[in-house]
């Protein structure tokens, strides 16, 4: 098969070079981790790379026309395809200063599952300006205040099955696995949140048991290629 060309959905791209850090595996998993990546992502588009926030492009979200979020990108296969956030969902009625996360993007492939980018403003997780996610507390204490923004509904601690630490370069992640079989998103996610600027972003990859079984490496590599 081959490789499809790694293509921005929006205008800008990010710069993408940055030296990566696993803080709870080897470096010999690490490699083990980036080859399974590459080997998964083959024929795969870049999407959605957020164009930059100096360029006016119609397909931008409103917190990033009002500078509430920072750039961000993720990859997807080519057979998912955007959908769309309800209004009220989307920040559109509350930016620059809205009090309560909203929906950024969402994306779906019927077969394999859906994702989403949710971000929420700092100061509904801590007072300090600018925090870094260490900051604001450990990934237990973070998934505690978003994870309803993960299932859809409510969050139970008992359906958190794995949690890691990644640093991508300055920027820290924290990542999750869930099973959740009373969640509105599906009874499989995996979470990856960061803090950067007034917002903290969290980005989540969801399936119901007959997506899981045929694509959890899919949606684990997704999971790993999102930045901010």
């Amino acid at each position: 098969m081959a490789t499809a060309s790694l293509t921005p959905i929006f205008s800008s791209p990010l710069k993408t070079s940055r030296t990566t850090a696993l803080t709870t595996t080897t470096l010999d998993q690490h490699r083990n981790q980036v080859v399974l990546r590459r080997q998964i992502l083959k024929g795969l588009v870049l999407s959605p790379l957020i164009s930059d926030q100096s360029t006016s492009n119609p397909k931008d979200t409103p917190a990033l026309r009002a500078g509430n979020v920072q750039p961000y990108q993720f990859i997807l296969p080519p057979s998912w395809k955007q959908t769309r956030v309800a209004n009220i969902l989307s920040g559109n009625y509350c930016q620059p200063k809205c009090a309560e996360p909203w929906v950024e993007v969402k994306f779906e492939d019927e077969k394999q599952g859906k994702v989403q980018v949710v971000a929420s403003p700092l100061i509904r997780l801590t007072n300090k300006p600018n925090a870094t996610i260490e900051e604001i507390g450990n990934p237990e204490k973070l998934i505690a205040s978003l994870g309803p923004f993960v299932t859809g509904n409510s969050y139970d601690p008992d359906e958190l099955l794995e949690t890691r630490i990644e640093k991508l370069g300055d920027q820290t992640y924290y990542k999750y696995m869930l099973e959740t079989p009373f969640a509105l998103t599906g009874t499989h996610n995996l979470a990856k949140a960061t803090a950067k600027g007034s917002t903290v972003v969290l980005f989540v990859a969801s399936a119901n048991d007959k997506q899981w079984q045929a694509s959890e490496k899919t949606l684990k590599a997704i999971l790993d290629s999102f930045q901010i």
